[in-house]
């Protein structure tokens, strides 16, 4: 399980509080307890003076929605002290690393040069990196390189503080940078933009690499698709258990469609590692469309995993 922050558990406990204080509450109101005899003895103006000052007092739940509220109101429940950083880091990755020694550029964003300023340019244009503050967004180069920072490494080396201190920005910062990223990479313009479907003369360089390596009965099987987890670093905060995979790890499903050159033409990714890949091969763009994206006599291969359709077999189904 993920741990909890301070502030969280303390809400946690105070909410627990609450409801039990309310629940006491409301029996003392069903059922109020009698005064005893001593109690009769006692001049009214006593009673009612007490009776007063009782009412006055808030309620134990009345007291502890307003520790609720003080916890809200309050954004740290220490007081912050500045942390000096410098994106310097940053700086060198963008400008001499970037141009002078790829070879270190590559190793902090895993990918090549020339991939990273196509992707930048795919990017770019989402609106996502927009906003109408006055206050204007990072560069979505920056952006963009702090995100695959993340996305390239694993472990204690890429928590949030570790990356924050290596880009010079806030711990909040992190997130909201991946969160951009992500959100421009999961759009469908993005998807089609970086991936095209196959003309003629593919179709039909993929068809011959399947009949000298199989058989002329199976050219029109020129597509292949197969799902992969990828390991997530720890178990989500949010419906943990859906990602826990039959590997016994918490994963993501992510479905591949290529080429038997390696070419990816299609995929889906979000679903959980749980799921089936059948059920996670439902949400690509093949799956919705296959009457269109291929003719009547094609298909593409799988293994047993999935389901026999005609566009959609399997060599050797049990």
């Amino acid at each position: 399980m993920p741990t909890q922050p301070e502030r969280q558990q303390l809400a946690d406990t105070l909410t627990e509080a609450y409801l039990a204080s309310v629940v006491a509450e409301s029996h003392e109101l069903i059922d109020p307890p009698t005064s005893s005899s001593s109690d009769s003895d006692h001049p009214n103006s006593t009673s009612s003076s007490h009776s007063t000052e009782d009412e006055s007092l808030p309620t134990p739940s009345e007291s502890i929605l307003a520790m609720l509220g003080t916890l809200y109101s309050c954004r740290y429940l220490v007081e912050r002290q500045p942390i000096l950083k410098s994106g310097e880091n940053l700086r060198l990755l963008l400008t001499e690393w970037k141009h002078r020694r790829p070879e270190i550029f590559r190793a902090h964003v895993r990918i090549t040069l020339e991939c990273f300023d196509v992707l930048l340019a795919a990017l770019q244009p989402d609106p996502v990196f927009q906003n109408q503050s006055n206050a204007p967004q990072m560069a979505v180069d920056a952006q963009l390189a702090i995100a695959l920072y993340c996305f390239g490494h694993y472990g204690n080396a890429i928590s949030t503080t570790m990356v924050a201190l290596w880009a010079g920005v806030g711990y909040g910062t992190i997130q909201l940078i991946t969160n951009h990223v992500m959100t421009a990479i999961c759009r469908a313009e993005f998807q089609q933009a970086a991936l095209y479907w196959p003309n003629g003369e593919e179709k039909e360089e993929a068809k011959q690499w399947v009949e000298e390596n199989s058989c002329p009965a199976w050219r029109d099987g020129w597509a292949m698709v197969d799902g992969t987890l990828v390991p997530l670093y720890s178990r989500p905060g949010f419906y943990g258990n859906a990602w826990y995979d039959h590997k016994s790890n918490y994963s993501l499903n992510v479905q591949i469609v290529s080429t038997p050159d390696l070419r990816i033409i299609d995929y889906s990714v979000g679903l959980p590692g749980s799921q089936h890949d059948s059920t996670a091969l439902a949400e690509t763009r093949i799956f919705k469309e296959h009457q269109v994206l291929l003719s009547p006599d094609e298909w593409i291969f799988t293994d047993t995993a999935y389901p026999l359709h005609d566009w959609c077999q399997a060599p050797y189904k049990k």
